[in-house]
Order: C-alpha cells, then structure tokens, then sequence
C-alpha cells in the first residue's frame, strides 16, 4: 500500500523521501526517484506532508516516536494506517506535542488500487490543512471523503472499520460459500449463475471467488492483515456496547486461516480456514 502512494506521489512531481522497517522492501522505490532513507528521522525532516501506512497502531507510534520530533513546525501528518479510533486518538495527542498537523486519513482499497492511484480517502482534520493535503489525495485516490474537523476523535478511523466490517464479512461469506460448493458438489458458476444480476450479486464477491477458483493468492491485503483488522472491530463494538457475533466468529475464521500457514496470503485464502 505504502509504495504504490509513493510511486504515485512521486508520478504527479512531489519530491518523495521513503522509510521502511525492512529497508530492502523499500530500495525499489529509487528506480522511481524516491529517495529511500535508512533512518525515518531523516524521511520527515524539512517535509511539508509526512504519510505514516504502517500495519498497527504500536508501529506508528513507535517509529513517529523516531521520527516526530524531526518534523518541521506546521507540518501535516496524514495518519493513513488502520488502527482504529482508540489509536489514532493517541497518535493525534503524539502529533500535538511535535506541533505537527494531524489528519485522521485512512484509505479504502487494496494494494492494486493504490498502484492505480485509486484509493479512496476518508479524511478528518481542520479545514486549514485541506489546502496542503488535497494534491496528495489527488495523488494516491480517486475520491476523498471529508467527515469532519476533529481529527482527534477519529471520526474517519471508526468510519473504516464500519467498511472494514462489511467488506471483511463478505470476504469471509465468499470463502464458505467455495468450500461449500465443493463439498456438496456444486460447481461454483451455477451459485453465479443463480444470482446473477440480481441484488444478492456483489461484483467483491467475484473477484475474491475468481482468486480462489484461480489459486490466486498473489497478496492485496493479508490474511493477517485482515485479522489485526477484525480484531480492532470487535473491540470497537464491545467499547461501544454492541455485540458483533458475525465479527468475531470472522476474526476466529481468520486466525484458523493464520495458524493454517496463510497468514502472508491474500485474504482470499481465508478459504482454507473451512478445512483445518
């Protein structure tokens, strides 16, 4: 994710610095004049915008606690990372004693709609900084969606995770209903046939099917990754009083598929879990 919205910054002419924890992931983005640094400190000092997509919310705050103090006054952070809301209200009290600027900016899509440049933004922060902040989101999405000026509540962090909550249920479904179809000897086109072009037919639906039917499992966004996910909606539910059995029995899903050695896999993979 983080290095298709580089190669995209750097495409439409933003001078971009790079850092990443495993070093050697990052030096491809030199063949596109990024600057990779070795040291994240160094990746942040003097920039007008600093984009932190990392995997949770203990990797942000723990290379921004490296890296905060090197940014310049004013600067704008852009919190891209899914780490739920209880997270990025602390990373955005983190930003305000570097006297930085935070937006609360998760994405939605996946590692090809970020090499696309087709992300879309949910975006929250001061009207101030959307000036600064529009010809990044120009560069990395296709849309923004603003939802509000208090980043600090994270009000664009908990809108994810409600996406985040159906796109992940639908993945989980699409799983099941492959195994499904394979034990009860039912060829797969026939289920697409009987829903086609009608309101149980969901274009996600196909295109994670296809993955499985293809054993495609090339990674968009992990099995792992996804779980972190499942987990931070679940515990969003419960602070919030609600119980969200369709979630949690997705995050077991998910953990089977983990502990089934598909962890670095596409979430597709989840299949396997029906298995194991």
């Amino acid at each position: 994710m983080g290095a298709g919205m580089a190669r995209n910054l750097a495409a439409a002419g933003h001078e971009v610095r790079a850092w990443n924890r495993t070093i050697a992931r990052a030096q491809p983005l030199a063949e596109a004049g990024i600057r990779v640094e070795e040291d994240p400190a160094q990746a942040v000092r003097g920039a007008d915008v600093v984009i932190t997509m990392l995997l949770d919310g203990d990797a942000v705050r723990d290379v921004m606690r490296t890296a905060g103090p090197a940014a310049q006054d004013g600067a704008l952070w852009v919190q891209s990372s899914t780490v739920g809301p209880d997270a990025q209200r602390e990373l955005a009290g983190l930003a305000a004693g570097y006297g930085t600027v935070f937006l609360d900016a998760p994405v939605l899509g996946t590692r090809q709609p970020a090499e696309k440049g087709q992300l879309t933004v949910l975006a929250a922060g001061p009207d101030s900084a959307r000036t600064l902040a529009q010809p990044v989101f120009d560069a990395i999405g296709q849309k923004v969606v603003w939802v509000g000026e208090d980043a600090g509540e994270a009000p664009a962090s908990a809108l994810k995770l409600v996406v985040n909550s159906w796109v992940l249920a639908l993945t989980g479904a699409t799983g099941e209903v492959m195994a499904l179809s394979k034990a009860l000897g039912v060829d797969p086109e026939r289920f697409f046939e009987a829903v086609e072009g009608g309101a149980m037919d969901v274009p996600y639906m196909r295109m994670k099917a296809a993955a499985i039917r293809d054993e495609d499992y090339s990674p968009n966004f992990t099995v792992e990754g996804a779980l972190k996910d499942l987990r931070l909606i679940v515990a969003a539910g419960r602070s919030g009083g609600v119980r969200l059995d369709l979630a949690a029995a997705g995050a077991e899903r998910f953990r089977r598929a983990v502990e089934l050695g598909h962890g670095d896999e596409d979430m597709a993979a989840t299949y396997f879990a029906s298995f194991g």
